[in-house]
């Protein structure tokens, strides 16, 4: 079993314009095959992702989301599995890993 997953759906970057999707990067305590799985099979079903990279070896999950789709979302999203997110960045400036309550 592979401990990276790479998903892409979508064309590559050079192809969309600018503007037109999202680039978040996120640091992610995995301690195993099943967190990292955990992880992309919430990715996998957000919607609004269009590809993403879960890796367990560099403990990170990067993820090119529509334009659509805020980086709070799929924080909330990964947050969700029970792993601890230790940094963030939306289109390299780094953000909040604060967890967003329901409102």
């Amino acid at each position: 079993m592979a401990d990276t997953a790479v998903v892409a759906a979508a064309p590559a970057a050079a192809d969309v314009p600018a503007g037109q999707e999202h680039k978040y990067q996120f640091s992610i305590v995995m301690s195993c095959g099943g967190c990292s799985g955990a992880v992309e099979r919430v990715l996998k079903k957000l919607e609004g992702v269009k590809s993403y990279e879960v890796s367990l070896d560099s403990q990170t999950a990067t993820v090119i989301a529509e334009d659509s789709l805020p980086y709070e979302k799929v924080l909330k999203t990964i947050a969700k599995t029970g792993k601890k997110v230790t940094k963030g960045e939306a289109d390299g400036e780094e953000k909040s890993v604060e967890v967003p309550k329901d409102e």
